[in-house]
Order: C-alpha cells, then structure tokens, then sequence
C-alpha cells in the first residue's frame, strides 16, 4: 500500500493583492500618488500627498485678490525692512557727536548694516525654504525690533555697531524670502503685474527713510531708532493677521500630517518630507546658495551687474550733501528730502506695466504657435525699455549741471530720471531670477543680494572721500562711466541669455 503525502495547497498572493488593492483605493484621494521604494528597499508603500488638478489650495491656483493680499504684506515688509537702511543718515553727526567718533568711523553704521543684510540673505531663503515662509518673516521681524531698540540704548559706539549688524542679518528676509513668494504664487505669464509692486516698494523704502528721519537730529539721534521701531511693529502686527503661507512643499506637508491625523495611516508623506529628514533638507537649503557661486554662470552674471549698479546707487546717494548743501547751500534736512524727487519715477515705471505686459503676452502667444515654451528673456524688458541707457545719461546730466549758477531743479530731475533707470533695472534682475529659478528662487536672490549688499557695504565710506577729494563733478562722472559700460548688459543677455541659462546646474525654467 503506497501512500503518497498531499500535495500541499498554493498559496494565493493574498498579502500582494490586498496591498494592490489598497493602493488602488488611496489613489482615489485627490492629488495622493502611490510611491514604492526602489527595488532593494523595505516593500512599502508611501501615499505622497500632492496638489490635485486646478487645486484652490495651490497658491499658483488662488484667487487675484489672495494673491494681491500676499503682494501687499510683502510690500509691509519690504518698505519699513530697506527703510533701515537709510534714516539713520540725517542723524550722523549727532551720533558721531555723541560717542565721539569721526565721520568715517561714523558712515559704518550704514556700512555694518548693507554688509549685514548681505550676511543674513545668504540664510533667510534657505530657512524658508525648510520651514517655510512665514515662519522665517515672523522670527526675523521679531528679532529686528529688539535689536532697533538695543540699538537705540546702545552705551557706546561698539555695541551701537553690534547691535546694527545683527539687526541687518535678520532685516535681510524681505530682500530674498519676498522674491521666493512672489515665485510661489504667480505663474510667468502674471509675473509682470504681480512682482513690480513688492521692487518698486523695496526700492521705494530706502528713499523714505531719509524724508521721516530729516528733522530728527532736533529732537534726537535715537529717535531715528524709536520711530522705525514703530514702523516695523505696525508692519509686523498687519503681516501676522494678513499674510498667508505661499510655500507649497510646506503646505503639503501640513496636508499630508492632517491625512495622517485623519486616518491614523502614517504612510501619507509630503514629497520632499518623504525624501529626507528635516535637517538634511536644512543643510541643503543652507548650501545651495554657495554651490551657486560656481554652478550657475546666469547668477554671477546678475551678481556682477547688480554690484556695479549698487556702487553707482551708493556712490550717487552719498553725493547728495557734496552737491546740493555745499554746491547750492541748502540744509542738510532739505538736501535728504530731495531724495523724494526719485520717487515720482516709480509711477513712471507702473505706467509701463501694462505695456510690459502686452509684449510679454505676444511673446507667450509667439512660443505657444511655436511650440515652445516662454523664454525667461522676455523679463528683460523692463531694463531694455531705456532704463539701462537713461542710468548714465542721468549721471552725466547732474555731474556737469551741479552748478551754483545753474538752478537747481537740473541735479534735481536728473536723480527722477537716475531713479527710474534704477527701478527698472532691480525688477529685471529680480524678474529673470525668479522665472528662471521658481521655487530655488529665494537661495538664488539670497546670493545676488550677499554679493551686492557687502561689497557696496564696503564702498560706501570710500565713496565719501572720493567726493571729498575730487569733488562731485568727477565723482558722479567716474560712476557714469561705470553705468555706460554697463548698458549694453540688458541686450545681450536677451540676445544669448538662454546659453548662460543651458551650463547652469539649478535652473528650473530650461525653455
């Protein structure tokens, strides 16, 4: 009598297809993707937590008027924020006067604070790009009241200059964090309305701070301090209750950790959370700006040009005393309020929106009969449209009209057109930057901002002996020069811009 063992039952893959078959149901969530490991990995599933199609939650989907209330708290930031820069002019001498120093040790508090905002752009995009942006406006704000009102009861000029440094470091967000809002929530064809109002602000800000700190020096140096503490209090109390997070990788992982919350199933990830920890993504974000330096040709381009256009700025602002109070006699207090004559030129250039903006729009509809994507070049027309060309016409025009025996309206329309050339330009930079860079923007204008900020930090009390020594005539034609070899910049890189853009390494728009 043989007998045989039974054959053992197969085993139906019950475990595989009930995975399947989860999978299959949690791809039915809106905007939730099924993701496995590569193979070698552990076997599970991770549910990556994505914007769904013409999601409303997607900041790049809001309605106009949300994105105009984003626009309009980064113009809360950028004008109190690069106002510091500024109002503490007027105050020099009583300042010098108090801590008994001269007036080149004295120029260093503008100094400290120029090299200081260069130091903390190179940080505060990359944080925001960890944790998002509004953690980073909310800290940073927090930190620079304190130490606008340090440095007012600063006891001697070394903790005055402290105090104003650290102040810079953390008064740098809006100048890089700004740019990286505006990428998050306007797409490249509502670039050219959306992001002039948040550049002409920021450059609208450091023209303010000498008018509200004018007639200071008479009821005191410090209260240049108390009133910009007012100012950016009443800033940061508007952006607490106004301004929404724009940084998607953030908002999703805040959706992902609801869906966690909501069904106990910790699988649900946000994309890049899933990637890496926390503080590999920081590490990242933090180097990214450095690897920049030599990976991406198209930011040293701008670097360099923003540099240049930096020591003309500076250079051209330090002159004032030397050609309107000592050329024409005038007080010091008038001479800075002149300053305002720079601001009607932001009017000028929001004339020039909606032009800039059909000719953007020809350009889309040209590449999209093409077959091609929108060229990043087509930001450049805000430098193109005479501003690279009217900057050293304006600098040559007030450096051979600042005569006694010629009014004084000459200088005084010259530095109007000065500041529209001036405007103009900072939108291209920061207009080409964040179309070609997206959601890297802010690392990207973190560099171009170090670069610009610290150099003409150092320049800036050098430019006052310049004056001093061969007077504002050769001093504004040195820097006109300067302007004129810079002009044609604006036109090559329209020209061969998509070259330097092709060797670039972090690019996000390779159109």
């Amino acid at each position: 009598m043989s007998t045989s063992s039974p054959k053992p039952k197969e085993e139906e893959p019950k475990e595989d297809e009930s995975r399947e078959e989860e999978s299959k149901k949690m791809t039915l969530v809106p905007g939730v993707t099924v993701s496995r490991p590569e193979e070698g990995g552990d076997g599970s599933v991770i549910f990556e937590v994505g914007w769904k199609e013409n999601d409303p939650s997607n900041p790049l989907n809001w309605t106009l008027g949300k994105k105009w209330m984003a626009m309009l708290t980064c113009c809360a930031l950028a004008i109190p924020l690069t106002m510091l820069t500024s109002i503490e002019g007027l105050t020099q001498d009583a300042f010098n006067a108090h801590f008994h120093v001269n007036a080149v040790a004295g120029s260093m508090t503008t100094g400290i604070f120029l090299i200081g905002i260069g130091v903390g752009s190179l940080f505060s995009g990359p944080f925001s790009e960890t944790f998002g942006r509004n953690a980073v406006y909310f800290s940073t704000m927090m930190v620079v009241l304190l130490f606008i009102m340090a440095k007012a009861l600063a006891p001697n000029y070394g903790a005055a200059l402290a105090f104003r440094f650290i102040c810079a470091v953390f008064a740098a967000s809006p100048m890089t964090v700004a740019g990286g809002t505006i990428g998050d929530i306007w797409t490249p064809m509502q670039l050219p309305f959306g992001l002039p109002l948040v550049t002409f602000a920021a450059y609208a800000g450091p023209r303010m701070g000498p008018v509200i700190g004018a007639y200071t020096p008479e009821i005191g140096f410090a209260w240049a301090d108390w009133i910009s503490l007012i100012i950016v209090g009443a800033a940061l109390l508007f952006v607490l209750l106004a301004q929404p997070e724009t940084y998607s990788p953030v908002l999703l992982e805040w959706r992902a950790k609801h869906l966690r919350d909501l069904t106990g199933d910790k699988r649900y990830q946000a994309t890049h959370a899933s990637a890496s920890s926390l503080g590999t993504r920081l590490l990242t974000n933090v180097y990214r700006p450095f690897t920049m330096i030599w990976t991406e040709p198209i930011i040293l381009v701008f670097s360099f040009y923003l540099v240049l256009l930096y020591f003309v700025l500076f250079t051209f602002l330090n002159g004032y005393p030397f050609i309107f109070t000592r050329v024409y006699g005038i007080t010091t207090s008038m001479t800075f309020i002149i300053w305002t004559a720079m601001m009607p030129s932001i009017f000028v250039a929001m004339a020039l929106i909606p032009y800039v903006y059909s000719l953007t729009k020809k350009a889309t509809a040209k590449a999209a009969a093409a077959g091609q994507p929108l060229q990043p070049e087509v930001s450049l027309y805000w430098a193109m449209a005479g501003a690279s060309i009217l900057m050293p016409v304006s600098l040559f025009w007030m450096a051979w009209t600042c005569y006694n025996d010629i009014s004084i309206w000459s200088p005084i329309v010259a530095s109007g057109v000065f500041g529209y050339a001036l405007v103009c330009i900072f939108t291209t930079s920061y207009m080409y930057i964040i179309f070609v860079y997206l959601q890297y923007a802010a690392s990207a204008l973190g560099f171009m901002t170090f670069s610009r900020y610290v150099i003409s930090g150092a320049l800036s009390p050098a430019s006052v002996k310049m004056y001093e020594n061969i007077g504002p005539h050769w001093s504004l034609t040195i820097v006109a020069i300067i302007a004129t070899i810079m002009a044609p910049v604006p036109f090559i890189l329209y020209k061969h811009g998509h070259k330097v853009r092709a060797t670039s390494k972090h690019v996000q728009n390779r159109a």
